[in-house]
């Protein structure tokens, strides 16, 4: 199919689209109707119709002459991939998990080891075409006249509108990366390691293309440093028997080809597939390969969550509770210490994963300081309650700590932020502003509502 008939297909699209919106009902709540989900915001299945987007989750073309592609905002990254590698190209930011949009990652932001020198996956657009609130289509840029919106739309998940349509920059690949992991006994030598590597862009004379790490213990975190590379001696394989955040600890070179070190952490996401027995050699035999991925295992605890069967069972058995402590939050490079010294001694959750990242502009709904290091910690698990404590116990904790460290957390799950501290921290005054110019009649749900209230 040629690229204009596609692009004839998307503006069908659109007029489906806009006509299935104009016709939901005034003071009805708007949601997508997704098949898949990569949030932890859990609320209970509502009856309000959702818009259905499904017509929109294809690449409409990929340009290598000038290293950019026209995507759909619904179009995975497992789709993205594979369609820009056979150019030699790929996102600059390619977030872990598969499922996750090309407008999820722009309107909940994302983040991967590219992210020291590159920013977030909404750096990367050069125009996105939006259904806002009010029910238009516009198309948005750095300098049209709606580029308020273009500034304004990360970490709005939606409130504002929806992407339909995103161009996007692409970088070159080489077929291969080569892995270092460095492994640090001390998180101080760590977060300055890190640092310098973004300020420098090398490790030892060598250009690095990706960087993040994994903490194991206090004693026992590494930073793992990517390379791309036109030819390898060999190219592990973590699809299938061996499980790829074990050889951290076990190797100190390696080599991926580029598609698999692109998707090394969803075959387990990350390490959570452990709760499933995915991890124990018999089960993983027997686990189908298609079957190791992270919408799995995303569904089963969906699954879980609904129905309470593990909850019930440790009831049974007499045990405390456990709380989801499912996070990313960002501190400063040089505050990371603190923050892991903290983690240890009030959660004692392992491993995490870290991820340095700089934004390269500024984005009012998150606001890093544009040139600073700072560095993601990733932890996703459940941890047992403390006798006597209320359920979002670690949870408050964290977010107390992360403002105190001059951090942000990331909005994809569990928040407790007062409405006051909330729009403190995601510039409420630039929020109500787009809102009443894209959305005056509220048909989108408010930000607060949607990521702290859990409506």
């Amino acid at each position: 199919m040629t690229e204009l008939l596609v692009n004839d297909d998307h503006r069908r699209a659109v007029e489906a689209l806009r006509g299935s919106y104009d016709a939901i009902p005034a003071g009805t709540p708007v949601r997508l109707a997704k098949k898949t989900s990569n949030l932890f915001r859990w609320r209970d299945p509502s009856d309000a119709p959702g818009l259905d987007v499904s017509g929109f989750d294809k690449v409409l073309s990929v340009d290598p002459e000038t290293r950019t592609a026209q995507v759909q905002g619904m179009t995975t990254y497992e789709d993205l991939v594979a369609a820009t590698l056979p150019h030699g190209l790929m996102p600059t930011v390619v977030p872990q998990l598969k499922t996750i949009t090309l407008g999820g990652a722009v309107t909940g932001l994302g983040i991967e080891s590219t992210s020291f020198r590159l920013g977030l996956p909404h750096e990367a657009v050069l125009e996105m075409e939006v259904l806002t609130g009010d029910g238009r289509v516009v198309v948005a840029t750095k300098d049209n006249e709606h580029r308020d919106l273009f500034y304004g739309f990360p970490n709005s998940y939606g409130t504002l509108g929806y992407s339909l349509r995103l161009k996007i920059e692409l970088i070159e690949t080489k077929p291969y990366v080569k892995v270092r992991h460095l492994r640090f006994d001390d998180a101080a030598e760590l977060s300055r390691a890190m640092a310098e590597i973004t300020e420098s862009g090398t490790f030892e004379g060598e250009t690095v293309d990706f960087m993040d790490g994994t903490v194991f213990s206090a004693g026992e975190q590494y930073i793992s440093l990517g390379f791309f590379t036109d030819t390898a001696p060999y190219a592990s394989d973590y699809t299938g028997q061996q499980i790829y955040y074990r050889s951290i600890q076990q190797r100190a070179v390696d080599f991926l080809t580029v598609h698999d070190y692109l998707w090394r952490w969803d075959t387990d996401w990350f390490w959570c597939s452990g709760a499933f027995g995915v991890q124990h050699p018999i089960v993983r035999r027997v686990w189908p390969d298609k079957a190791k991925r992270s919408d799995v295992y995303r569904r089963l605890v969906a699954y879980d969550r609904r129905y309470q069967f593990v909850a019930r069972v440790e009831r049974w058995r007499g045990l405390r509770p456990r709380e989801d402590v499912i996070q990313d939050i960002e501190v400063p490079v040089e505050r990371l210490p603190e923050f892991l010294e903290f983690f240890h001694a009030k959660v004692g959750m392992s491993p995490i994963w870290l991820c340095p990242l700089r934004a390269r502009e500024t984005w009012p709904l998150y606001p890093l300081e544009p040139g600073r290091t700072y560095v993601n910690a990733g932890f996703w698990g459940t941890v047992r309650l403390p006798m006597g404590q209320i359920p979002e116990y670690h949870n408050r904790l964290i977010e107390r700590e992360v403002a105190a460290l001059d951090g942000h957390k990331s909005l994809y799950s569990t928040s407790f932020y007062s409405r006051d501290d909330f729009w403190r921290h995601y510039d409420g005054e630039t929020y109500q502003r787009l809102k009443e110019g894209y959305d005056p009649d509220g048909r989108l749900l408010d930000l607060y509502d949607k990521c702290v209230r859990g409506r």
